[in-house]
Formats: structure tokens, C-alpha cells, sequence
């Protein structure tokens, strides 16, 4: 039985020590960084040697956003605008959104990743951090929802699935999760209107990942990722009944120990954790800390 985790290789190569930690742990599937990715041949190997540690076909993920969130990259793979600004130049932007994806989807899966941390459904606010407003498809539910559904679409058609993100909603942050833990202190009913709204729209999709976020009107005391509230609402309110993944734990949103990070996330509701930055010690805490992927999950 897969451990309910999602890990981060170190480096480009995979090693004796590190296969065998992996074999022993079991996670679930892999994420890969730029640290990860040098060539098309080289990250063909990774992500076989990754498979061929734990013994079966693991989902390999990867953030392929295009714009600033791309860890593969020129020479060897196509460089992306960031999405708000192909949105807003676009001809038929939904198409033109299929499209985008449906390369990307070719570029992954060609070197053996099969999950792309996309679409983005959180919606532009005028308090919407920098670091997250360029990566986001627009300011409507309509719009943010017929683009969001376009890109999984084009994802699909070329074997990669989708992860919605990020649960319940980001886009009224006004600091980056990264760094600082954002709080949104908003009637219950503006986040319905909004913020939920394309997340519900969306709930046929089968992947999604949290938002390190407080919602005071839903939990003032933890992030969405940890909170027990908020994780019935995502389930119940918003109706997704998919698998539920984690942002990264090491993100400075949280607080606590790793392992306290993840065995929290767990009893809050989410299927699976999700470590990326590849430090063994952090991985061995987080695996003794997430138990085994039971139950819908």
C-alpha cells in the first residue's frame, strides 16, 4: 500500500540511496523541480529509475504552467507566456488555451510525466499578489471556468491529468503562501459568489490541490489545508469529490514541524501531502507522518 505522500527527488539523477529510501517509503508518486530536469534523455531515465524504485507505474507530477511557473524550459522545451497575458492576447482564448496545453501535455508526457499541477481556477482580484496575478486566466467565474475546463481538456487529450488548483480559492491573497500565511476576512457569502464558485463549477475534475489560506468566515484559526471545516466545505459545499493533494508543505504558510504539517493535513481531510523540496530528513518525517492512502483516497 502507497504511503499517502507525494515526494521531490534531489537531484537529476537518481542514486542507489536514495532508490532504496524510495522503495522502502512508497510514496504515492513523485514531483519534479528544475533541479530535477537537464534534457529530454536525462529526465527520461528519472522518471524510469523513479518507476522502477517503487515497483509500478507512480504518477510523476510537475508544475507546467507556462510563464513563470515552468520547470522545463529552452533549449529544450517550449518557452510559454504567462497565462493572463495569453488570455488577455488571444483571438479565441479558449482555444487558444486548449492549445497551449496540448503542447505542453506532448512535452511531458514524451519524457514520462503524467500530472501537470494545472489549471488555475482562483480568480484576479485587485489585492491579488504579483507572484500569482500573471499565472491566472482572468477576473470573471465564466471566463476563469470555460478556461480552466479548456486547458484540462487539452491535458487530457495528450495523456497528462489535470490538478485543479488551488482549493477553495486564492485569488484574493495579498501575500505570497511562500513566505507569510494569507488571511481573507470576507462574508461567507462573497466567497460563494466568487472564490468557490469556479471550484464548484469544476468539481467533475478528478485531482485538485489546497490553497495555504485562512478564510476567517470558514476557519479563522488554520489554513484551508489543515482544517477540518474547510475541508467538508470543499467536500460537501463545493461538491469536489476527487483526490485531494496538499500545496507543498514546506511552504512558509504553515507552521509546525514537517511531520506536524502533514499528519494535521491528513486529519483535516486531504488525501495525499504534498513535499517538494527533496531533503531526505523532511521526507523520512513526513512519510512516518501520513500513514498509507486508505479509504476513497
Amino acid at each position: 500500500m502507497s504511503c499517502a505522500a507525494i515526494l521531490g527527488p534531489e537531484g537529476a539523477h537518481l542514486g542507489r540511496d536514495e532508490a532504496a529510501f524510495f522503495r522502502d517509503a512508497e510514496p504515492w508518486g513523485f514531483i519534479l523541480f528544475a533541479r530535477n530536469v537537464e534534457t529530454p534523455d536525462q529526465l527520461r531515465r528519472l522518471t524510469g529509475d523513479l518507476r522502477a524504485a517503487v515497483g509500478r507505474d507512480a504518477p510523476i507530477l510537475v508544475d507546467q504552467e507556462g510563464g513563470r511557473v515552468q520547470r522545463l524550459r529552452p533549449p529544450h522545451w517550449q518557452d510559454y507566456l504567462p497565462a493572463l497575458d495569453q488570455m488577455r492576447r488571444a483571438h479565441d482564448p479558449l482555444r487558444a488555451q486548449w492549445l497551449r496545453h496540448r503542447l505542453i501535455a506532448a512535452e511531458l508526457f514524451e519524457v514520462g510525466i503524467d500530472v501537470n499541477c494545472a489549471p488555475l481556477a482562483d480568480l484576479v482580484e485587485p489585492q491579488t499578489h504579483h507572484i500569482l496575478r500573471n499565472r491566472l486566466y482572468g477576473d470573471t467565474v465564466e471566463g476563469v471556468v470555460g478556461a480552466a475546463r479548456a486547458a484540462a481538456d487539452g491535458l487530457l487529450a495528450g495523456g497528462v491529468l489535470p490538478v485543479l488548483k488551488h482549493i477553495p480559492g486564492y485569488g484574493r491573497a495579498s501575500v505570497d503562501s511562500h513566505k507569510a500565511l494569507p488571511r481573507v476576512s470576507v462574508p461567507l457569502t462573497d466567497l460563494r459568489a466568487r472564490d468557490f464558485a469556479p471550484f464548484a463549477a469544476l468539481s467533475e475534475m478528478r485531482m485538485g490541490m489546497t490553497a495555504h489560506i485562512v478564510l476567517d468566515a470558514v476557519d479563522p484559526e488554520r489554513p484551508a489545508t489543515t482544517s477540518a471545516a474547510a475541508m467538508r466545505m470543499i467536500r460537501e459545499e463545493i461538491g469536489f469529490d476527487g483526490l485531494i493533494m496538499t500545496d507543498d508543505l514546506s511552504m512558509e504558510a504553515l507552521s509546525g514541524a514537517i511531520d506536524e504539517r502533514a499528519a494535521r493535513s491528513i486529519a483535516a481531510g486531504c488525501d495525499l501531502v504534498l513535499h517538494c523540496n527533496g531533503e531526505r530528513d523532511e521526507m523520512e518525517a513526513v512519510v512516518a507522518a501520513c500513514g498509507t492512502l486508505e479509504g476513497e483516497a
